[in-house]
């Protein structure tokens, strides 16, 4: 599983997340988990349009940081 560093921006504090997928996922978890400083704090699943949905937010991470991350994700294309 390969990792892909994403950073985000939120006012005077950036958040360093690393984002893995998993391809063969199953429902029981999801297909992209987001974590910060070694700690899973959100996942993702592609809804039937390819946009990401969110599928868990363990810390508790602010919707709007998780927006600015679904659309970079998104955007990486993972």
């Amino acid at each position: 599983m390969e990792k892909t560093v994403i950073d985000i921006k939120a006012g005077k504090h950036t958040h360093h997340f690393e984002i893995a997928e998993y391809p063969h996922h199953s429902h029981e978890r999801c297909k992209i988990n987001v974590y910060e400083e070694g700690k899973l704090v959100a996942g993702f699943e592609p809804c039937n349009n390819e946009y990401l949905k969110l599928c868990s937010n363990l810390g508790n991470v602010s919707e709007k940081v998780l927006h600015l991350l679904a659309d970079r994700i998104e955007a990486y294309g993972i």
